[in-house]
């Protein structure tokens, strides 16, 4: 079953579900880039792993792991009596202190040589105080200085983005060629908009392979089932949609929601 909306959904902006959706769509991008790139070319899944500390103030942060079992003693333990209640095993929950990101690199499948970066970007590298925003942004400027193509994917509407980005579209894709100091190339696009096919550059003598973000999102969510999972019967998550945006995203429920009855 296909989204309500013609490009990114915004109800997948939900922190809570981010991560799912993040991985998975990484995996379909992984996948038709694999599919265009090979045999010159690996394109690899990897990950980061950031150390925080709970805060239970960010839920988004806190991710429940182990978990440390009490058996306190009672009369009634070992009752036969099935009037009495059994006492219940008390639980306390640990959290993982790591927090995982990941991202694609493409590959020269001769030497391993790193050759593009892609990010589809998260709440982590996207608000001061998140276990991976320092790191993250370390690492973006030290790759815009070197040979390494840099590809972003940013369609999370919440957050901080780059000055020269800020404020242009709900959404955008950004590539920093390896190299050419003095060019972005940004493929922008709003909430009504399909997501777009953007470049990604290779090695010399091989040219840019187009990745269709579009479709890979289509793959995802039909493959996820989040027409099933999801809840369009609240608003989406924040921030707040323009008034115009908000009708218009009713509208579409609404209709999609009428086509899957009928």
């Amino acid at each position: 079953m296909h989204s309500p909306f013609p490009g990114m959904d915004p109800y997948l902006e939900d922190p809570s579900g981010w991560s799912d959706f993040h991985t998975r769509y990484l995996v379909e991008l992984s996948n038709a880039l694999s599919a265009r790139v090979s045999p010159n070319f690996i394109v690899r899944v990897e990950e980061r792993v950031y150390l925080t500390q709970p805060d239970f103030g960010r839920k988004e942060f806190v991710i429940p792991d182990v978990t440390i079992a009490k058996h306190p003693r009672t009369a009634h333990e070992n009752a036969a009596d099935y009037g009495v209640i059994t006492t219940p095993t008390l639980v306390e929950p640990l959290f993982d202190p790591e927090v995982k990101d990941r991202y694609l690199e493409i590959l020269d499948s001769q030497n391993r040589q790193v050759i593009t970066t892609i990010e589809l970007m998260s709440p982590i590298n996207k608000r001061h105080g998140a276990p991976g925003y320092e790191d993250f942004w370390r690492k973006r400027r030290e790759l815009f200085e070197s040979q390494v193509h840099w590809i972003e994917i940013d369609l999370l509407r919440e957050g901080e983005r780059p000055y020269r980005i800020s404020g242009k579209s709900d959404y955008y894709a950004l590539l920093k060629r390896g190299g050419q100091w003095n060019r972005l190339d940004v493929w922008f696009f709003n909430l009504r908009d399909p997501l777009p096919t953007i470049a990604v550059p290779l090695r010399p003598p091989f040219d840019d392979v187009p990745l269709n973000l579009q479709a890979a999102f289509d793959v995802t969510y039909e493959r996820a089932h989040y027409a099933e999972s999801i809840d369009y019967t609240h608003e989406p998550p924040p921030p707040p949609l323009r008034e115009e945006d908000a009708a218009w995203v009713q509208e579409q429920v609404r209709e999609w929601s009428g086509a899957r009855t009928s």
